[in-house]
């Protein structure tokens, strides 16, 4: 059998991979060049926003984080990859650790292990990335260093693990059938969760999803299991807040690869923050746009875990809310900078 285009572009993208497990800040830049197409498009959670090329990528976003975390490491506990409106696409999830040695975006450094979870999204053509869309989980390294300035969180916070089939790492043939099984489950899933207005049983959450489901959710919203912890600290309080939000499709990226599902895009939903407020956010008729990055895996025929990264800096910096001014306010006493 053929090694299929999504197999090549797994092992394409192995090449940037290794190079951040195995991260040498000396040789990383030339590592970044053979894989990244020099005009590709960086898409990145705020504040570090759009970049362009392996340049940068690097200037703008691994430099600054290298100063911070010297012997940073990269642990990929997903890769999958599938075609999506005539693109080909890899993706990937799991965390950035090391020793948080030095401030990075003025978060103050613990000298202790932390982890920052990642859900990166490229785009390749004829084995190049051309195209990266990325959320990394800024707000869960804020919390490690005891800077996260804002509202808790509804849901425990913590280091979300791979999947418990321990099989993310995707290196067999494609299987195309199976692939889309999975895709149009969880597409069906999404389209039944848009008809919340008409009630919990139209969602038919017990349907789609498994009895003991995992949702893996950003910091600032946190974790849960079971229908019960997904709907009482996110749904609910989500769609109260937002009950007008809607999913851009017509700008997602969302394929299949095995039991596994991706979704992507930049941004992905659309809503006003009104009803009963969000994460301590008040009411007050805000439009918004959300960045989410998801990855789902089914088990025998069931929706088991859900791995979903927000943009919350990015929510909160279209409204006016300056997180990091705030945390710098917060940490004021940690950077010996107090006015007298």
């Amino acid at each position: 059998m053929a090694e299929s285009i999504h197999n090549r572009n797994k092992a394409r993208l192995g090449r940037f991979r290794e190079a951040l497990y195995n991260c040498d800040a000396g040789r990383l830049r030339s590592q970044l060049d053979e894989v990244f197409a020099a005009d590709c498009a960086v898409h990145l959670a705020h504040p570090l926003e759009d970049l362009v090329g392996a340049a940068g990528l690097y200037d703008g976003a691994y430099a600054p984080l290298l100063e911070a975390l010297p012997d940073l490491e990269r642990r990929d506990y997903i890769l999958m990859a599938g075609e999506s409106q005539g693109a080909h696409w890899v993706g990937c999830c799991g965390h950035y650790m090391g020793v948080f040695e030095k401030p990075w975006l003025d978060i103050p450094p613990t000298k202790h292990l932390i982890a920052m979870r990642y859900h990166e999204f490229f785009r390749f053509d004829a084995g190049q990335i051309i195209e990266m869309q990325a959320l990394w989980d800024i707000p869960q390294l804020m919390m490690q260093a005891g800077a996260w300035p804002l509202s808790p969180s509804l849901a425990p916070d913590w280091m979300a693990p791979g999947p418990a089939s321990e099989d993310g790492i995707i290196t067999s043939p494609y299987d195309a059938s199976r692939s889309q099984a999975s895709l149009d489950w969880v597409t069906a899933m999404l389209n039944a969760l848009g008809r919340s207005p008409e009630g919990r049983e139209a969602m038919e959450i017990d349907r789609y999803w498994h009895p003991k489901m995992m949702w893996y959710g950003p910091a600032g919203i946190g974790a849960m299991r079971r229908e019960s912890g997904f709907r009482n600290w996110h749904q609910i309080p989500f769609l109260k807040a937002m009950p007008d939000r809607s999913v851009l499709m017509d700008k997602g990226i969302m394929f299949g690869d095995g039991d596994y599902v991706a979704f992507t895009a930049w941004p992905g939903m659309g809503m006003t923050i009104s009803g009963d407020g969000w994460l301590g956010i008040a009411p007050a008729n805000q439009q918004i746009t959300m960045r989410s990055l998801d990855f789902w895996r089914c088990e025998n025929g069931l929706i088991r875990e859900n791995w979903v990264l927000v943009d919350l800096l990015h929510v909160y910096a279209q409204i006016g809310v300056d997180v990091f001014e705030r945390m710098r306010e917060f940490t004021v006493a940690r950077h010996g900078r107090m006015a007298r």
